[in-house]
Parts: structure tokens; sequence; C-alpha cells
């Protein structure tokens, strides 16, 4: 009890980072049937999400009809992150778990390390995992065992205006692949360019969210320079945070602020309005732009890779299903979850809501109903995918390394990086030990 308590603790203070849904509560009451089985989802059923999931649940009840049955209760999440994490977080402590529920990825650690869900694995052989892509695995593993099955992906590019690239002179030949990805300088010097071109920062890199989106979409930085935040193991901060490697990359993030190539106070909207060249996103911006922003005619760049390594990563991570050890009905529950996680399903996911998906079968399949863009993110996630890190402590090491990113960005007040990682390490580091005392 004193581990799940710490639990709550621990995944509550993530709330103010995360991503956000909304809309209405739906629920519906499972019976008592050994067959069915209650699942708790964080979204509203009157989402593009929600009648992509209950079109998955509809076929897995058809398809096991007088077996088991699926019983969605939808529970939406809150604009500050609460409501769903709320009821996870009253139910635990109440031991009233649903047999099944969803979790945000960089929860896992905490979720199994808590005994709040249970292994996957001995259910796994037949869900062709070779199929899968490496993120959700990595994700979804805690001490060696898999915990949690993604149902979706996601993923980070830059955004580039055409209109304003070709008028700053840069042509469709200077333009990275995933094959040839930009080098932190070649990077540095487009900017650069779009800079003096537009008297303006050439990218919003979203140094000015101040939330989860700084972890999401910085990692890959600090990865790409062989550097890292944490240990595999999650246990270590210092000796990696603020190792030489993750040091450079948190340098080239403050050289962008201090050459004016970016701002951390950039103008609302400054991409979709044609007010910066490019923008640092996910591909959750394609539909506001394709919806709200016809006008701007926009491509899908890779990362920028270190010029030491030229290894190219990208950010990955999503929500997940997970049995909890509070179920009886596990062979049911594990058959659910298989179902929600498998090709078609996650074809079903992708298309209904414009998500990345889960498996190489899928990507195959929806590569050519997809828009140029979100092929780009589909691949680039295939060969560069990277989850973030998986340590019980999430909530404080993402925070910490939030506010390292901001430290730098504020390159007057802080000019020595090093002393930036060494601090930001050190309270890694606090909150490691203490979540696993």
């Amino acid at each position: 009890m004193k581990k799940r308590m710490r639990f709550v603790a621990l995944v509550t203070a993530v709330l103010m980072g995360m991503m956000t849904g909304c809309g209405g509560e739906k629920k519906e009451e499972a019976s008592k049937d050994p067959g069915e089985i209650k699942v708790w989802v964080q979204f509203s059923d009157e989402t593009p999400e929600g009648k992509a999931w209950q079109e998955v649940v509809d076929n897995f009840n058809k398809e096991n009809e007088g077996t088991y049955k699926a019983v969605t209760e939808y529970i939406p999440r809150s604009g500050s992150g609460g409501g769903y994490e709320d009821k996870v977080n009253a139910a635990i402590t109440t031991n009233s778990l649903p047999d099944v529920i969803t979790l945000d990825g960089p929860n896992t650690a905490a979720y199994a390390n808590s005994g709040v869900i249970a292994p996957l694995d001995e259910y796994l052989d037949d869900a062709d995992m070779d199929d899968v892509l490496d993120s959700i695995i990595q994700q979804g593993t805690y001490d060696g065992k898999m915990y949690a099955f993604g149902f979706s992906e996601s993923n980070v590019g830059v955004y580039y205006n055409k209109t304003m690239f070709a008028d700053a002179g840069i042509t469709e030949e200077q333009l990275p692949t995933l094959e040839n990805p930009w080098t932190w300088s070649e990077f540095q010097a487009i900017c650069k360019k779009i800079t003096t071109k537009y008297e303006t920062p050439a990218i919003d890199m979203q140094l000015a969210s101040g939330d989860e989106m700084l972890t999401y979409g910085y990692t890959p930085f600090v990865w790409s320079n062989g550097g890292d935040v944490v240990n595999a193991e999650g246990t270590e901060a210092e000796g990696y945070f603020n190792d030489k490697k993750t040091v450079e990359a948190l340098q080239f993030i403050q050289d962008l602020v201090k050459n004016g190539y970016t701002t951390i106070s950039p103008i609302e909207k400054g991409f979709e309005t044609g007010k910066y060249a490019m923008l640092l996103s996910g591909s959750w911006a394609m539909a506001d732009l394709e919806e709200n922003y016809q006008d701007i005619e926009y491509g899908i760049l890779p990362y920028p890779v270190s010029d030491t390594t030229k290894e190219l990563v990208s950010p990955t991570g999503s929500w997940q299903l997970a049995m909890t050890t509070k179920t009886e009905k596990t062979e049911a529950s594990a058959a659910f979850i298989k179902h929600a996680t498998n090709t078609e399903s996650s074809k079903i996911i992708s298309l209904g809501n414009s998500v990345l998906p889960i498996r190489n079968s899928t990507i195959e399949l929806i590569k050519d109903e997809v828009s140029d863009g979100m092929r780009v993110l589909m691949e680039q996630n295939q060969i560069s995918g990277h989850a973030r890190p998986v340590v019980v402590a999430y909530p404080q090491v993402s925070r910490a390394f939030q506010q390292a990113v901001q430290d730098v960005s504020y390159y007057e007040e802080n000019p020595d990086v090093q002393k930036v990682a060494d601090t930001r390490a050190t309270e890694m580091q606090q909150a490691i030990d203490n979540s696993l005392k």
C-alpha cells in the first residue's frame, strides 16, 4: 500500500505537464459475466479517437461473442490533465480498478513498480511482436518485462513553409531526407539564411511551452549525440544527464537561441500564420494546419542529427493498454489487449484519429492513404523512434529536464551549460533515489 500511495503522488505530479483531451464522460456498467471485462479509457466517445475505439471494441465483441466481451467506460482528461488520472488514483486507493486501463507511456515504470499493472509477456506469444515498433516495446517495458502495450504512436518533425524556403533560396535539393538528414551545423546554416532573409527567428522550437513538449521534443538531440538522461535501468541520472555528450546537446539548444535562430517568446501561431519558416511539432499539428491554415503550403523534415554521430533519433510515445493486478479475468483482458493492438485495430485507430500506427504491417497497409507529412513521420518513427526514459520518478525527471532546457535558453543568466546540467542531474538523482526507497 505504501508503494501505491507513493505512486499516486508520482502520477499526480505529471498531470500539469502532459498533453490533454476533453469531452463528456460516458459510463457503461460491466456485468458479473466471467467473460466480460471493463476497460477505462482517457477520452470521450464523441471524439474521433472515441469513435475509432468503439469500432475496435465492437469488432472484438463480435469476434468473441459468447466467450469474451469488453465494455468501455469513457473518462476524459480535463484541461489540467486530471479527470482520468484522478479517477485511476482514487481507484488505486480503494482497490476498485477495472480489468484494463489506459496509461500514458512515461508512467509505465511507476505503475509497474507500484504493483498496479501486471506483466503481459506470458500472453504475447501469438501477438506477432516482431511486427511491433521498437519504440512501443521500449515504452511498455520495465525491469525486463512488458507491462503495457501502446495502441497508438506519435512522432515529431520539423514543419517547414515551402514558399518561405523557396523565397529564401533553399532548393528542394538542399532539403534533408530520412537517409541523409541535416547535421546540427547544416541546420544552423539554414536557420542563419532564413533569419537573415526575414529578420525574424527561423523556427519556433516551442521553448515557451514549459511543459512535457520540452522533454518529448528535445531528448532526441541528447540521444543523437550519444548522450542520455538516465541509465538503462532508470536508476542513475548523475553521470548521464551531466555527461559531456548531453551537455553538448544542451549547448546546441542554447546556441539556437543565442544566435537568434529560435526564440523563448514566439508569436502565437507564428508558423501557421507565415511569421516563422519552421516549427518543431508533432503529428497532431497537421489537423490544425489542414483545417484552419490551408493557405500555408508545408512539408515535414526529419530531425537534425549530431555532427559527431550523424544518427537520426526521433521522439515517440503515446497511450497504452495494461491489465490491472486487480482483475481475475486475465485471459479475457489479455485477449482484448492483443486485439486492440493487432494490425487491423491499429489501422482503424490510426486512420480514425490521425495518429501513427504501432506496427510495421499497419504502416504498409495505410501508407498510400495518408498525407505526405504523416508518411514522413511514420517512416521516421520506424527507423529512429526512441521512447522517453522508463523511470519510476519520471514526472520529476521530466520536470528537471524541462527546467534545464529553459535554463540554457536564458543564456545570459546561465552561460555555463555544464553547471546547469550538474544542478538538474542532482535533482533528478534525488527524485529517483526517493522513488526507489
